[in-house]
């Protein structure tokens, strides 16, 4: 017979049955199994959020324990009393329940935080086996002309090979900076995150194309297989899968089977090569961000409409190179004209092809920059992401919008996965700065800054963050001198407007103020306002705040991730803003103090 401390074991066990625990405990749990079952059939159809489900799952856990005690203390021959030792036993085992209850619920609600905490320095450090970049393809024609069919190529593979489920696959964005890199395979396996590199060289002639490709592993450069095609031009899109599908039986990839995701796919439904070719040159001028090429963006995707009228993707491109082409560089009437067009492209893309997940996303980014819509931009941004799980683009437009409904930590880890797809995007990684900041991790916000001027040196706006941050964190001496650095730019203006303010120069101050106020009233009204914040100036901040709400300035989109502006949250002003541009007055991001 064992003893436990002191206790008879059949005797602690046999007060157990007369009490009924067990027969209690069994009906309970199997009651609780047949309910949370039901629920979650139910939550399928209708969508309900994991929330209530962890919910129900935290009260049933409660309930057992609760059940347990009753049928302890009332069971049906209750009439004698519990020993000390008992007690003692039965306290510790609802001690040793609640504490893992309390993991139980803990750790789901701080799943985001734990994300959110994690420094910048360990990000895309575990490399899965199951990884590859598409590096892009070598254009051997000779002809400089002919960049955008290898270019093309290249951006099929990767989104082709995107649809293979637990492959990651990095973003074009990330692979396309080691164009012609002389770096080793080990050394380029590190900077993207991944165990394989896909190159090869591509060469159209006449009639005729010649593709060249192979699979190495990035640790040592060893060749896991390679391959060389030439085929009729009219065989490409044909040849483009078996590319595909021979990379992938190399990886040991299976295609994404069920759930929410489509396959998607940049070919035109016709199958007519003269209208990729044409969508294809598109792509090429639209990612150089600048106002000529995003005309000639709009003017290739035209004509690939011309000669595929049922080109849904061409018509998602062409929407989202109107839309970031009026919000970037238009303003006024040609502005306004610009977001017609770009919604009548959206509309038709849509019409035609509901699963196209890049159309989805540029009505989100549409919905939020012209109409201010920003829960209709959510459900599109998270549309896309279901349809397209692998598409860091959908990702990054989710993750700014959800700190623009003020949900920094969910912001932060979507900026997370965003940047796992597309480690060197800066603009992913400059946005990641700014929620890391917004919850006063201030210190990682600042690598993360970095990490965006390092992958986008030339773009003033991105250094302009790394700017604002260092003010934030009083280190005004350095966000001056990392202003001065800006090229001529109004977001050089704005930067040195900022880093002037925490100087002892208040004339200083006053001047940069005045001088951006001189140049940009209307463009930069909300930067403007915040500069006001910081000066701890709410007349005027909510002054320029109603002025930006007038110009429609995008940076509202900031609004409940600002440090600046939250300094006023508790004045009645700043619920009455929230109110008139549809933002809740509610954020989990923290003021400047």
């Amino acid at each position: 017979m064992r003893v436990v401390w002191g206790l008879r074991v059949d005797g602690f066990f046999g007060r157990l049955k007369e009490r009924k625990l067990v027969q209690w405990g069994l009906a309970y749990v199997a009651a609780a199994f047949a309910l949370l079952q039901g629920v979650d059939i139910v939550a399928q159809r209708f969508g309900w959020p994991e929330s209530i489900e962890r919910g129900l799952i935290i009260m049933l856990a409660v309930g057992f324990f609760v059940t347990i005690v009753l049928a302890w203390f009332h069971g049906e021959r209750g009439a004698q009393r519990a020993t000390g030792t008992e007690l003692l036993i039965l306290a510790l085992l609802l001690g040793i329940g609640g504490g893992l209850l309390w993991h139980m619920s803990k750790a789901p609600q701080n799943a985001t935080a734990t994300e959110s905490s994690r420094p910048v320095s360990t990000l895309s450090t575990a490399i899965p086996d199951k990884s590859i970049a598409v590096l892009p393809l070598i254009d051997e024609s000779g002809d400089k002309d002919q960049q955008y069919f290898s270019d093309g190529l290249s951006e099929d593979l990767i989104t082709a090979l995107s649809q293979f489920a637990g492959l990651k696959v990095i973003g074009r964005n990330s692979s396309f900076q080691f164009r012609d890199s002389k770096l080793p395979s080990a050394a380029l396996g590190q900077a993207l995150g991944v165990a394989h590199l896909l190159e090869g060289s591509v060469r159209r002639a006449g009639d005729m194309v010649r593709i060249s490709a192979t699979v190495v592993k990035a640790a040592d450069g060893s060749t896991l297989w390679s391959q060389h095609y030439d085929r009729p031009y009219k065989d490409l899109f044909a040849l483009q899968d078996d590319i595909t599908q021979s990379v992938a039986d190399a990886l040991r990839a299976k295609l994404l089977d069920g759930g929410s995701a489509v396959v998607q796919s940049d070919h035109p439904p016709s199958g007519n090569l003269d209208a990729w070719n044409a969508y294809s040159r598109g792509r090429f001028h639209e990612v150089l961000i600048t106002q000529e090429d995003a005309h000639t963006a709009i003017g290739f995707y035209e004509q690939a409409i011309a000669l595929d009228p049922r080109y849904a993707r061409a018509y998602a491109n062409l929407s989202l190179t109107w839309t970031s082409l009026a919000g970037t560089f238009l303003s006024g009437d040609e502005q306004r004209q610009a977001y017609v067009k770009a919604r009548v492209a959206v509309d038709q893309a849509l019409r035609l092809d509901p699963d196209v997940a890049f159309a989805h996303a540029a009505r989100g980014l549409l919905l939020q920059w012209a109409d201010f819509d920003w829960t209709g931009a959510e459900a599109e941004y998270r549309r896309a992401v279901e349809l397209n799980p692998a598409d860091g683009f959908s990702r990054f437009s989710l993750g700014r919008m959800q700190g623009t409904l003020g949900h920094p930590e969910q912001a932060i880890a979507m900026l997370r996965q965003t940047i796992t797809i597309d480690p060197r995007n800066g603009g992913a990684w400059s946005w990641l700065g700014w929620e890391l900041a917004a919850i006063g991790q201030l210190e990682e916000a600042e690598q993360a800054a970095r990490k965006s001027v390092e992958f986008v040196p030339g773009s003033p706006f991105i250094a302009a963050g790394l700017v604002i941050l260092q003010v934030q964190r009083g280190k005004n001496d350095a966000a001056l001198t990392s202003a001065q650095q800006i090229r001529a730019d109004i977001w050089r203006d704005i930067a040195l407007t900022f880093a002037t303010q925490g100087g002892n120069d208040r004339a200083a101050a006053d001047k940069a103020v005045n001088s951006l106020i001189e140049k940009s009233a209307d463009g930069s009204a909300y930067q403007i306002a915040e500069v006001y914040g910081l000066r701890k100036d709410p007349d005027n901040m909510f002054t320029w705040l109603d002025r930006a709400w007038d110009t429609r300035d995008s940076g509202i989109g900031r609004l409940l991730s600002d440090p600046f502006i939250l300094r006023y949250r508790d004045d009645p002003r700043f619920a009455a803003f929230c109110k008139k541009v549809g933002l809740p007055a509610t954020t989990g991001a923290k003021a400047m103090q």
